[in-house]
């Protein structure tokens, strides 16, 4: 059981019987009595996502899953597949199943399914991934003294800041959980 303070973006949990991932999660905290915890919370099973809001001091079952390590092979506009490292077998998951992590996929990146109950229902990326810079404005002296950024598109079509410093196919590190440029690759 996890306390619902603790709660965030990403999450699976069990509520009311049926495992849900959380999508949002915002804490108002009152000047007199208990915060209150409001979260969106998308059904793994039905794709039905609920408004709930919990009050802080509630706890909530996490999700018993488990992880198979596999490799992202292609995407054919409806569907990403990805095979399986331990039995080579391969799993679909639709543009809606994965959502914003289609961003920092790239053929041959090694992922870890989630697994609930044997079934597959969802993917996790590594922390840091290496992107290609395809689109950005050209760097002129001088420009580094101010600090800041300017943007870029990456190779997956990702839109970010990177430092002025940073050319047009250029290897850079991207943090997959906040979408920030690290570092040069």
């Amino acid at each position: 059981m996890i306390e619902v303070t603790d709660l965030r973006k990403g999450i699976v949990i069990m509520y009311e019987g049926e495992p849900y991932r959380v999508i949002d999660v915002n804490k108002h905290h009152m000047a007199m009595g208990r915060g209150l915890v409001r979260t969106k919370l998308k059904n793994v099973r039905t794709g039905l996502v609920r408004d709930v809001t919990f009050s802080s001091g509630d706890r909530v079952a996490e999700a018993e899953l488990s992880f198979k390590k596999a490799q992202y092979l292609y995407n054919d506009g409806d569907h990403y597949y990805f095979m399986s490292l331990d039995d080579y077998e391969q799993v679909a998951f639709s543009e809606e199943e994965i959502g914003d992590t289609k961003w920092y996929l790239t053929e041959n990146l090694e992922v870890d399914i989630l697994m609930l109950e044997e079934n597959p229902i969802g993917i996790q990326l590594p922390n840091v991934v290496v992107l290609k810079v395809v689109e950005t404005e050209p760097s002129f002296k001088g420009d580094t003294v101010a600090g800041g950024g300017k943007p870029a598109v990456l190779e997956t079509g990702l839109r970010i800041i990177v430092p002025f410093f940073v050319e047009k196919d250029e290897l850079i590190k991207v943090d997959t959980r906040t979408g920030e440029y690290i570092e040069r690759a």
